[in-house]
């Protein structure tokens, strides 16, 4: 009997409207664990084709974790290669999409083939609809989610801006939570999903339930203790918005464009401003308890007026980029432009990143006239819009000037000026999904200081670090977790729930192999279509330009040979090429299969 997993892989093909349901033995569960890795898996047998061919896979899993009371593993994960990139493209996405997936007794879907109209998939339980979504193209997504999501239901779907050919497109899931980064919404819309609709009924059968209570309680007393999750100034007070001051203090909030790393106004557009304009209600995704999303609703002090309506709170990277990025001083700006996004359903990260590139090249400020007409434009694939939609790294290119696109292989850099943070440097340069703070996230321990304390100016033992906590967040998001409880708890408190699921013997080690597997199947997917160390790499502007430096915190450029050394360390560690290919050797060590597809 299996554990923790349902033992049901839902297979849908679009073309056919059929469906088909595959088993796997126990042995594939324990090795690919859920969310990351089994849609790695399922990628890996199209990866070379290319993002829009009707047989590549849109993978969309759960993890052992989900469903049970393991703190934090209500998270899924959605994988498919692409389309702004050419990379393997996945999001961590919150919300209860996963939990529903699970509770209907699915561990994951694979979809492939194309439907020839709009469709919606509706899931419930061991019934799967196709319904006719003709009538919904076009409709933004709050407005679908408020014309067809029952109360406990999940709803994943695409706006505009997918339907539109946004190579940043977004898929929104339960209004709130993006699925962003990837381009992941012009997957779906290239197949004519239009929403996935997913409800269940079900349990999630769990081996040992004392060992997962005190596994539960090992992590809560752990998170309860961590100042930057439960603390008065931490994540669950104040969000992710909560990290804004901390990159204004530390000299490294990226600013026009990344040509200066300090915003002056910064003081004045911190979580602490939006919590007096906006009063914040905690939500978070099913299942956690530190809830670091916020609604809120605008507070007006005009008598015999009500207040407006429940708007997201923007996290702290649309805070940074639409503010800092792009030279904004306005608040409400920010939270209109982070509404627009989610409605057509667009990655404020990739989107902000593209409009600052286009400030730098034709030296126009934006007022909120112009940005939201822009965000509109972009969207509709209208004008100027249709450019912009490209991504940064194409837009510039498109303007003839290839230098102001701050991206690393095609994906636009978060919020974080890696001048002020070498093994954020590091860890963009050698994501696998392209300019990405969430595959290492190094800020844990050269900002937050956790689990200890580095040097943020040197590359001194961050080869290694980078690797190990690729390594462990590959897994994270396999089991599925949140990557912030690991500010606290750690892999052992992790193995203990896995093994309390799914009765089988773990160890923290065992899980930092089975991600180090994870991670390594994404190198071998990404070299197979042509990516090595030529795009390891970052941006000239790190190596040649001055951060914003005050007397007593120079910001110098990035050595670019410590850099390259500590490349080429990292490429010995983690068993690849002097060119960043994998090897067979190293394949076969990690039992990975090698071949070229």
């Amino acid at each position: 009997m299996i554990y923790g997993w349902t033992g049901n892989i839902l297979h849908i093909d679009l073309t056919k409207k059929s469906i088909e349901v595959e088993t796997p033995v126990l042995e594939t569960y324990n090795r690919h664990v859920g969310g990351k890795g089994l849609g790695g898996k399922y990628l890996r047998d199209c990866a070379t084709l290319p993002w829009d061919h009707p047989d590549t896979a849109i993978c969309i899993f759960s993890g052992p974790l989900t469903g049970t009371i393991a703190p934090t593993s209500g998270r899924g994960h959605i994988i498919s290669k692409s389309p702004l990139t050419g990379l393997v493209g996945d999001s961590s996405v919150g919300g209860k999409l996963a939990t529903r997936l699970k509770q209907a007794g699915w561990d994951g879907i694979v979809i492939k083939g194309t439907s020839q109209a709009p469709v919606g998939i509706e899931i419930k339980n061991c019934s799967i609809e196709f319904k006719d979504a003709t009538g919904l193209w076009g409709v933004d997504t709050s407005i679908l989610h408020n014309r067809i999501m029952p109360k406990k239901a999940s709803l994943a779907c695409i706006g505009p801006a997918a339907e539109n050919g946004v190579q940043y497109a977004s898929i929104m899931v339960d209004r709130h939570f993006a699925a962003g980064r990837s381009g992941l919404g012009l997957c779906f819309a290239q197949k004519k999903i239009k929403y996935i609709l997913v409800n269940g009924t079900g349990h999630c059968k769990v081996k040992d339930t004392k060992q997962l209570k005190q596994a539960r309680e090992d992590i809560l007393r752990l998170t309860a203790a961590s100042p930057a999750l439960m603390g008065q100034f931490g994540f669950t007070c104040l969000g992710t918005g909560a990290v804004y001051d901390l990159m204004d203090n530390r000299r490294m909030m990226p600013t026009d464009n990344f040509c200066r790393t300090r915003f002056e106004p910064a003081s004045q557009l911190n979580a602490a401003m939006y919590a007096k304009t906006y009063a914040p209600q905690k939500t978070g995704c099913l299942g956690c308890h530190i809830l670091c999303k916020k609604t809120g609703t605008k507070i007006v002090t005009k008598p015999g007026t009500k207040n407006g309506q429940q708007l997201s709170m923007p996290e702290f990277e649309t805070m940074s980029h639409f503010t800092a990025l792009i030279g904004c001083r306005d608040i409400d700006l920010v939270v209109n432009a982070n509404k627009r996004c989610n409605d057509y359903g667009m990655d404020t990260i990739s989107t902000a990143s593209t409009l600052a590139c286009r400030r730098e090249i034709t030296g126009l400020d934006y007022t909120p006239a112009t940005l939201l007409s822009l965000l509109d434009d972009i969207a509709f694939g209208r004008g100027e819009g249709k450019y912009l939609a490209m991504g940064a790294k194409k837009y510039a290119k498109h303007m003839g000037s290839p230098q102001t696109a701050m991206t690393v292989k095609g994906m636009e850099l978060p919020a974080y000026d890696p001048r002020g943070a070498y093994g954020m440097a590091l860890g963009y340069a050698l994501s696998t999904r392209g300019g990405c703070h969430l595959r290492a996230y190094p800020i844990s321990h050269e900002i937050f200081r956790k689990p200890v304390a580095t040097d943020r100016f040197s590359f001194s033992g961050k080869a290694r670090i980078i690797k190990i906590a690729e390594d462990l967040n590959a897994v994270v998001d396999s089991l599925t977790a949140c990557k912030f409880t690991f500010f606290a708890a750690g892999l052992e408190e992790y193995a203990t729930a896995y093994e309390a699921v799914t009765g089988i013997e773990t160890t923290a080690h065992d899980l930092l192999k089975k991600g180090e597997c994870i991670y390594y199947n994404e190198r071998i997917i990404n070299s197979l279509n042509g990516f090595d160390a030529g795009e390891d790499d970052l941006p000239d502007r790190f190596f040649t330009q001055h951060g914003s430096s005050s007397n007593n915190m120079p910001i110098p450029p990035i050595s670019k040979d410590a850099f390259l050394e500590a490349r080429k360390k990292y490429y010995d560690i983690r068993g690849l090429t002097p060119d960043g290919l994998p090897t067979q050797e190293k394949a076969q060590t990690l039992g990975l299969l090698w071949k070229t597809l």
